[in-house]
């Protein structure tokens, strides 16, 4: 190992330590909690002030929280995707830890993506909800996420609990992209993509810039949420770890 890898395998290797990343977590959360909420104020105050739509007129301000939700939702399940590689590939001991944290998260914003598309298409569409392409794969997603959360609490074992969920979230993958391209693969009511195009965005700056803090502050929330969820998982299994010890402690003694 030479000079110039050594300082950086090093530093991976002490987030890869519990212990390290509880202190760094600690150092980092305030100051990106506290980011987070200025990017998110920022934001709002920006999506209040935008033009109405000159056809859907004051409802298309719920696209500057559906949208990032649905982004996020999709973005999470790609972060326990990796989480899932780490655990099955490359057998990093936060992996699985990463993976069992985000699976609630993701769960809440795809319940949600789903709660303000229906609240958005009422008037748009005339109904609470439609079977189609995009929002039938976004509810499947939903099931996914409740799937995994299920499973990383039914078995006991972590380690087989661990692979368990890994291989389930590779397997459900293949959702991702179905979800991504379903509007462009099938025909149906939600709207084709308008932000991220090859040939540039659709949307009006106006509408454009706001939906972008938007997003990013809730990219930021994410992440706060994610690491301290991490984090709190660590605790949560030392302290389970420090009772089992005492508990087979007083029995040799008993």
């Amino acid at each position: 190992m030479n000079e110039t890898t050594a300082p950086s395998v090093r530093r991976w290797a002490d987030i890869a330590n519990p212990t390290r990343f509880v202190a760094l977590a600690d150092r980092v959360l305030p100051w990106l909690a506290g980011f987070t909420a200025l990017v998110l104020a920022a934001g709002l105050y920006m999506s209040f002030s935008a033009p109405e739509d000159y056809q859907q007129g004051i409802t298309v301000r719920i696209m500057y929280i559906h949208v990032p939700f649905a982004w996020i939702s999709m973005m999470c399940y790609s972060v326990m995707a990796i989480a899932a590689l780490g655990t099955l590939v490359w057998r990093h001991p936060l992996a699985d830890v990463s993976l069992k944290a985000a699976a609630p998260i993701g769960a809440v914003f795809t319940g949600l993506a789903l709660l303000t598309g229906s609240i958005w298409g009422k008037p748009m569409w005339g109904t609470w909800w439609v079977w189609d392409a995009r929002l039938t794969s976004v509810f499947i997603l939903f099931l996914m996420y409740l799937g995994l959360i299920a499973l990383t609490r039914a078995l006991d074992d972590p380690s087989r609990s661990a692979r368990a969920a890994a291989i389930m979230t590779l397997v459900g993958f293949i959702n991702i992209p179905i979800i991504k391209f379903s509007v462009d693969w099938w025909n149906t009511l939600h709207q084709p993509t308008s932000v991220m195009r090859l040939d540039g965005p659709t949307i009006h700056p106006s509408l454009l810039w706001p939906l972008l803090v938007m997003a990013l502050g809730f990219t930021l929330l994410f992440f706060s949420l994610h690491l301290a969820a991490i984090r709190t998982e660590i605790l949560r299994r030392r302290v389970a770890t420090m009772q089992r010890l005492a508990v087979r402690r007083a029995e040799r003694q008993a």
